[in-house]
Parts: structure tokens; sequence; C-alpha cells
């Protein structure tokens, strides 16, 4: 029997995609990678989380990664998507996809029971197992933390090369990141196609440019 673990990675970035990732797992492949060290990829090195990923690719009974644009991630307000539905969609897709009878999903909100009653909507005829860091209890749903991560991180590293310029990670709370949108915000660059379609517009990062000094990165 096969399990479907699910997790998302780049939720909270305000440059570049969310990226949501399934794996397929027998038992016997579960414990292998267990074995190899697959855990939550947020407790691996860059360089192991590459390492992991091919060997996930590579030995999982399926896998399957579905990015949420920039774009995609602004026009949720004028659906009037919350973010948390326009992801649980992209999971529910990969679940549907992906075969295993009992599908683990790291829960992007606190009340579980609320999302797995949702879920359970949209993903018919499997088992659901819906919890807050599934990535840390379940290896199918490390597994899949981990396609996520090494996705976004060579999507980040994509995108880096294209505008020329190395703006960290593309957290709001990375300085890096903050000062690149300053530049760019205040040399009228920002809404140039190659910028916006990188950049989350929505994000308040944006917004609370105005109180911020290039003065306070140099």
């Amino acid at each position: 029997m096969n399990r479907i673990g699910i997790d998302e990675a780049g939720r909270g970035p305000v440059i570049g995609p969310l990226v949501v990732a399934g794996v397929s797992l027998d038992k016997e492949t579960a414990d292998k990678f267990k074995m190899a060290g697959v855990k939550d990829s947020k407790l691996l090195s860059p360089k192991k989380i590459f390492l992991l990923e091919r060997l996930i690719v590579e030995n999982a009974s399926g896998y399957m990664v579905n990015e949420i644009s920039p774009a995609a991630i602004d026009s949720r307000f004028k659906d009037g998507t919350n973010l948390n539905f326009l992801e649980l969609d992209r999971m529910a897709e990969i679940a549907n996809s992906l075969r295993g009878e009992t599908v683990i999903i790291d829960c992007p909100s606190s009340n579980t029971k609320k999302i797995k009653a949702f879920m359970a909507k949209k993903i018919p005829n499997k088992e659901l197992i819906v919890e807050n860091y599934a990535d840390k209890n379940f290896i199918e749903v490390s597994a899949a933390s981990i396609v996520a991560k090494a996705l976004r991180e060579h999507e980040v590293a994509a995108i880096k090369k294209e505008l020329e310029y190395d703006f960290g990670s593309g957290y709001p709370s990375d300085p890096r990141t903050v000062k690149f949108l300053k530049i760019i915000k205040e040399n009228g660059l920002i809404m140039e196609e190659k910028y916006r379609k990188n950049i989350r517009g929505t994000w308040a990062t944006l917004r609370n440019l105005e109180n911020k000094n290039l003065h306070d990165f140099l």
C-alpha cells in the first residue's frame, strides 16, 4: 500500500513561486528514505536537500510538483480566494493524481478539522491525515517538503540569474531582499515585466518600503 505525502515551500517570500509537492511511497521505500536521512527540509542543509531530492525522485512510486506563480498569488484577492485554499486546491490536484490509499497533508492552518473536512470533498475515496508539523512526523511529507524546497531553490537561482542580482532568500525578513526591492522601486523598475512576474505585488513588504532608507543597508 502507498501513502502520499504533500507539503509546500515558499509560502512566505515576497519573491518567487510557492511550490507544492507530493510524493507517493510504499512502506519499504519510506523505510529506506528514513535510513538515508530524509526529514523536514527545514532541518537540512541546501547540499543535503539536493542530494536527497535526487534519491526521492528516482525511487518514489510517484511524485508531482505544482508551482503557484506570484501573479496567481496576487490574483487570489481579485478572485476572493484565501491563500490557504489556493494552496489546498493544488494539494488536492496532486493527491488525486498520485497512486496511494492514504493522503497525508501538512496543514497550512491551525484549524486542521476544518481543513480536513474541506479536503475530504476534494479528495474522495482516500483516507486523509491532516496535521500541523506533518513534515516532521511523517516520512512521506518530509520527502515532499524536500522536493518542494529543492524546486523552489532552483527557481530562486534562476530568478537571480535573470535579474542579475543576488537578492538573498526572497523573504521579507532578509535585508538583502528588502534592499533589492527598495532599489528597483526607487528607480522606477518595479513594474517592468521581468520584475513584476517574479514579485508578489500584494505583499505588505512592498507597502512598507516607504519606511525604509537605503542607508540602512549600506
